[in-house]
């Protein structure tokens, strides 16, 4: 009930809603799915109550984990793959301007900062750009001004413990939309640069990415885990590096005009 209750209204929001509506559907759906869990008493404020209203965040010496280290290889495909993902949702290719050479270099520049200040490291969040396709705002500035304010906001104890406090259901709901939202775009990306996918080859690489990365596949030797969308991205670079390719398959598929 919760879930979908959330669900429901980020799609209704983002479809009819107007003006200032058409901006905060992903808001909307928090709101009513919250609303939700608490008339069904699934909500849990006793952390909001306890929290103090300003603190600094914890701060830890960072140390070496080769997890990590060899972990890095999986964000680092999910942001190139994100970069082209967010190129076909603005029309703009951010390949060449600013380059994924910069775009990476900014990449690692935050996490390495994060991780000096005791946070943990950055990626892309794929889900941010069906977000950024959800609400149209396109403009790089929102995402600044929501940086600085995230930061700010992180010394307000009281909010961090109330997003803590949103159940489960609540952005599972959302979830749904915004990773199959990604999962569009990218299909949309194959299909307008006219790839065939019943090709048996692209069939293979994008059956196994798909389900690969919503399925709950992971991976595990010792202590190392790579799952969800860093294995799927491992996955499609590999297969795409060891299936041989057809004699025709250099032949696309006229696209559509549109």
């Amino acid at each position: 009930i919760v879930s979908m209750a959330a669900l429901v209204t980020t799609v209704l929001v983002s479809l009819l809603g107007r003006g200032m509506m058409r901006l905060v559907p992903i808001m909307s759906g928090i709101a009513v799915g919250y609303l939700c869990s608490i008339a069904l008493g699934i909500h849990d404020f006793s952390k909001v109550i306890a929290a103090p209203w300003f603190g600094v965040p914890d701060f830890v010496f960072p140390e070496f984990r080769w997890e990590a280290i060899l972990f890095i290889i999986a964000p680092a495909i999910e942001h190139f793959g994100d970069i082209i993902a967010i190129s076909s949702v603005a029309g703009k290719d951010f390949l060449k301007d600013p380059g994924i050479k910069s775009t990476m270099l900014g990449d690692g520049i935050a996490t390495m900062l994060a991780s000096f200040l005791g946070g943990p490291p950055n990626t892309t969040y794929s889900e941010v750009t069906g977000a950024v396709a959800l609400t149209r705002a396109f403009n790089p500035g929102v995402m600044t001004w929501a940086a600085i304010w995230a930061i700010v906001l992180s010394c307000v104890n009281k909010l961090g413990a109330f997003l803590s406090s949103i159940p489960v259901p609540v952005m599972g709901g959302i979830m749904i939309l915004l990773f199959g939202a990604i999962m569009v775009v990218g299909l949309n990306t194959l299909v307008r640069a006219g790839e065939d996918l019943m090709e048996p080859r692209n069939l293979a690489v994008v059956a196994l990415i798909i389900i690969f990365g919503v399925g709950g596949m992971t991976f595990n030797i010792g202590s190392f885990r790579l799952g969800g969308i860093g294995l799927a991205a491992v996955t499609g670079v590999l297969l795409n590096l060891v299936l041989p390719r057809a004699v025709h398959a250099h032949k696309k598929v006229k696209a559509k005009p549109e």
